[in-house]
């Protein structure tokens, strides 16, 4: 009202309207009769509109309100209880379902996105865009409502609620989920900030439509490569990395920095996801324009990348330029039949050089950058993860097996040169030496791992009988 008075807008008050002066610390102002009887009253209904004339209520075809900002409220961290209830909207949520359930007559308004598109209808809005105006209300109210919810039964902590209230936000219908006899839809999950570089957020530029499983193996590239703050390249195939590689240093040749990242595993990199944490420029989109590949993923496309790329028909292209860095993001979903598991995000960014040294001889620099990859990237590999890098890329990678064994066996096995001088990475401990024993045979100079294990001792000792240089991070990065 007091902005509507500054440009010379004419407003009355709610007090002024209904006879009745806010009461109760603001917290009464405008659940009245004249307000909601205005909204509800059905139009083709005599007996309303009889009802409406003598107790003198006029109609409200149009109702636009703004909720107290609850959510964001309670994310800015010292909140009381005492403010967060204040800001428990009581009014606005009371008026606009009253709307959203009188939608054929009455138009409801709570996004500001709607504004233009109601604006361009008045003074006849259609019942289409009332009855879309009233399912948003009803989303909101969800959220809304849910938000309270999970705050207020979140416990000391407020991390995790009694009720756990989960809204999300239709993106896209999918053509078919995993399989083709599987309908799948895209949703954009309401508790991360429209402005996290993501898949959900991000801007496609070209190709064919996203598939279920583009998404999910773009989500996991784009996670991989935003790890890296040196210039990186990441190739993921069935949702595991199968091609890491970084720059020793800003402007490094991001076309070379792909050569690399492809040379970990070329059979397994043809049709894979990119994940690129630099803009994508025309010498990198020639590279990658030589084979096939299902989509890339990076912060902007110069204008001879795009047009480049744009020559391949289907590779999709997606953009999370403009987009903030930080992981706003708090949980982390894994659903299995019956029930939902929660858990925070692993957003855990371990100081390498602060592990705990194990063994009688230390890293050497090289190794300590080649851990720095190495480390990053096993994390987002499906367990048990084993990792073989050098200071600017990974050589092998065994993942997904039922046995560390298996995946070390697995990671050397990929290699496509000697591994003398490498090192590893585990994402979990090693239950025995053999681990270590088949590190050295390949010529593995230096392993990093979280330890804990009843058999460290046997593991540490393997490493000093073969020179072996590891450390202990006392994080363990399982992903089922």
């Amino acid at each position: 009202a007091e902005l509507l008075r500054k440009n010379k807008v004419p407003v009355r008050d709610v007090s002024d309207y209904t006879g009745q002066p806010e009461i109760l610390d603001g917290r009464l102002k405008t659940l009245h009769p004249k307000i909601h009887g205005g909204i509800l009253a059905i139009r083709s209904n005599s007996k309303h509109l009889e009802e409406l004339k003598k107790s003198g209520i006029g109609l409200i075809d149009l109702v636009v309100v703004n909720l107290y900002p609850f959510e964001e409220t309670v994310a800015k961290k010292g909140v009381s209880l005492e403010e967060a209830i204040e800001q428990i909207d009581i009014g606005g949520p009371t008026m606009i379902r009253a709307a959203a359930k009188n939608w054929q007559d009455v138009t409801v308004v709570v996004d500001p996105e709607d504004y233009s598109k109601v604006l361009e209808e008045l003074p006849n809005v259609s019942a289409d865009t009332n009855f879309y105006l009233a399912k948003k209300v009803f989303s909101l109210m969800a959220r809304y409502d849910g938000a309270i919810t999970n705050y207020l039964t979140g416990g000391k902590d407020e991390t995790f609620p009694d009720v756990f209230n989960y809204q999300g936000t239709k993106i896209q219908n999918l053509r078919y989920g995993e399989n083709p006899h599987q309908k799948g839809v895209f949703y954009r999950d309401g508790r991360i900030s429209d402005q996290e570089p993501s898949v959900a957020n991000a801007r496609q530029l070209h190709g064919k439509e996203l598939s279920f499983n583009n998404i999910l193996d773009i989500d996991a590239a784009f996670e991989t490569v935003r790890e890296f703050q040196e210039p990186a390249v990441v190739i993921v195939k069935h949702n595991n990395p199968c091609g890491v590689a970084v720059g020793t240093r800003q402007g490094a040749p991001l076309q070379q920095i792909f050569i690399n990242a492809r040379e970990c595993d070329p059979l397994s990199a043809f049709g894979g996801i990119i994940g690129v944490n630099q803009a994508v420029d025309g010498s990198l989109a020639e590279e990658i324009a030589k084979d096939f590949y299902e989509a890339v993923i990076a912060p902007g496309f110069a204008p001879d990348a795009l047009k480049i790329l744009q020559a391949k028909k289907n590779i999709r292209l997606l953009d999370v330029s403009g987009l903030s860095v930080k992981k706003a993001g708090r949980y982390d979903f894994k659903k299995v039949v019956g029930g939902l598991l929660v858990q925070e995000r692993d957003s855990s960014q371990e100081n390498i050089r602060e592990a705990r040294l194990v063994t009688k001889r230390s890293p050497t620099e090289v190794e300590w950058k080649a851990f720095a990859i190495a480390w990053k990237v096993v994390q987002h590999l499906k367990s048990n993860a084993i990792v073989l890098a050098t200071a600017e890329k990974i050589v092998g990678i065994g993942a997904g097996q039922m046995s560390r064994i298996d995946s070390t066996k697995i990671a050397i096995s990929k290699a496509r040169s000697s591994l003398k001088g490498t090192v590893l990475a585990s994402d979990a401990f090693f239950p025995f030496k053999d681990n270590v024993e088949e590190a050295a045979k390949a010529g593995i100079t230096a392993i990093i791992q979280p330890g804990g294990s009843v058999k460290d001792q046997e593991s540490i000792e393997a490493a000093d009988q073969a020179g072996i240089a590891m450390v202990f991070t006392g994080v363990r990065h399982f992903r089922h």
